[in-house]
């Protein structure tokens, strides 16, 4: 077995072993190669099971909690999903693989624009990558089946909240920004919204507006 493939799989145990086991999931995460998604000084740990720094004082999630996230949404193949948070753009491509349409927006222009140079060579084109500010959702686009929120709010933001189908998922760390946070499922139901609480996770805070580089 040659490097390349041992590593693959190795991540892909790494995977199974935190709880990843949709096999949708795994298939779509051994597809998307996290190597592009990482740049410079990190480029030779984008196997291993850790969140890593990006550019505008981001991070790339590590890929257990993508997984599980991703799996917490629980996709099909013609639903049409927003991504708050585009970062490096690996959680968006991997969901590119699961959905009928992925819509992505980041705060940052330059995160958006690099991502969409990975998505172009990738040949991603379910993907549309916008920079604004992800606390508003997109309403124009609106409603969603899924969204998902990469960026941890105090409570689950309302305005995405009513961008979401009914019957449709939301998954969302809440907390306290410095603190421990939790990733949360909230499903849409017509007599109101049911919340489940999933594991404790850490992410950078949802900030309102943009960055400085849009």
């Amino acid at each position: 077995m040659n490097a390349d493939a041992e590593r693959k799989m190795q991540f892909l145990f790494a995977l199974r072993s935190k709880g990843v086991t949709d096999a949708r999931v795994l298939s779509a995460m051994e597809e998307i190669d996290r190597g592009p998604f990482i740049r410079g000084l990190f480029a030779g740990r984008a196997y291993e099971d850790m969140p890593l720094p990006i550019a505008c004082g981001q991070t790339i999630s590590q890929p257990s909690v993508v997984g599980l996230m991703t799996q917490a949404l629980q996709i099909s193949a013609r639903d049409k999903v927003l991504e708050v948070g585009t970062g490096s753009g690996y959680q968006a491509a991997i969901l590119s693989k699961l959905a009928r349409r992925v819509y992505t927006v980041d705060r940052h222009a330059r995160l958006v624009r690099e991502a969409r140079d990975i998505f172009d060579a990738l040949n991603l084109t379910n993907i549309t990558a916008i920079t604004g500010d992800g606390s508003f959702g997109l309403p124009d686009q609106a409603p969603f089946d899924r969204i998902l929120v990469t960026a941890a709010a105090e409570d689950p933001p309302g305005p995405l909240l009513a961008q979401l189908k009914i019957g449709g998922i939301m998954v969302v760390p809440v907390g306290q920004s410095d603190a421990v946070q939790s990733l949360i499922r909230v499903r849409k139901h017509e007599t109101g919204l049911e919340y489940d609480e999933m594991r404790p996770v850490r992410f950078v805070p949802l900030v309102e507006g943009l960055g400085k580089d849009a």
